[in-house]
């Protein structure tokens, strides 16, 4: 296991992997403004451990891979769903298993949808449906918690620790409050994510991205098989958003997790690895 750094058409992307090459891959996205390191190394392993090829990387802004300049990012979220690609021909990777946590879930979701013969399979987690549907008029809104911390919080982004103090606070948000919160965790996560960035601050880019060009296809023209993971206390996108999305999607199942919030809790790991290998179990991959 090693980063590495790729380069393609003047892109940098810095990528990591974990298992044996000769396994069948999964490739994951992680959420806008968050870097690979938000799938944490143990969670990868128990993938690798069970029989993948798992690949996490760098958004752009994030990390180690290309930064830009605040408030100008030169880049839309179409360019985001096409690392992904990039990410995957780097690795010589025809296609590959496909899993997606919250903004995440939606460039997989594009993925799915512009480049459909790299996706063997797609696992979406805490989010929703990337493009507009008959069934998803009336979603909820976030909790009125979610929205009070993120309209009201303060940070200064030149201080490390204010960063820190902030990143904490919002991953608690994000917990959902029906469990207990490891801050001791969360903090250390925050802290290596913010000493190995090498402008931590430029993932606010992710806040003012635009889309770029529409998919012409709807959600229900994705034919991969799709497992939605959903917690019931999700703050940011209650479970109807992950319910559905799973109507939308045709060959699409749901698993909702019992209070858990937004993101991959710790205490979910064995039960999401499971379902993640169960899931992408029955395709004989080559890349």
């Amino acid at each position: 296991m090693a980063e590495r750094i790729i380069e393609a058409e003047g892109i940098r992307l810095c990528t990591e992997s974990f298992g044996d090459p000769s396994d069948p891959p999964v490739l994951l996205i992680m959420g806008t403004g968050a870097s690979m390191l938000w799938w944490e190394e143990g969670f990868c392993r128990m993938l690798a451990e069970g029989g993948r090829f798992v690949i996490r990387y760098d958004h752009r802004d994030t990390g180690r891979s290309v930064t830009y300049e605040p408030g100008r990012p030169g880049y839309t979220g179409a360019d985001l769903v096409a690392d992904a690609v990039r990410v995957l021909d780097a690795r010589g990777i025809a296609a590959a298993h496909v899993v997606g946590v919250s903004a995440g879930g939606a460039l997989a979701q594009l993925l799915a949808l512009d480049h459909a013969r790299r996706v063997l399979t797609l696992v979406l987690i805490s989010t929703s449906c990337a493009v507009p549907g008959d069934g998803d008029r009336d979603l909820p809104p976030p909790t009125e918690e979610f929205m009070r911390f993120v309209t009201t919080a303060q940070v200064d982004w030149s201080d490390a620790d204010s960063v820190i103090d902030h990143q904490v606070a919002y991953a608690r948000v994000l917990a959902g409050g029906r469990r207990p919160f490891d801050e001791t965790a969360a903090r250390g996560l925050v802290r290596r994510d913010v000493e190995r960035a090498d402008d931590f601050g430029a993932a606010r880019n992710h806040d003012c991205l635009p889309d770029g060009e529409p998919p012409r296809a709807s959600l229900s023209s994705i034919a991969v098989p799709t497992l939605v993971i959903h917690g019931t206390a999700d703050p940011m996108f209650p479970l109807r958003h992950g319910e559905v999305l799973a109507q939308q999607i045709v060959a699409a199942r749901l698993l909702a997790l019992a209070d858990a919030g937004h993101g991959i809790d710790r205490a979910d790991w064995p039960t999401i690895v499971a379902a993640v290998l169960d899931h992408t179990g029955t395709d004989d991959v080559t890349s």
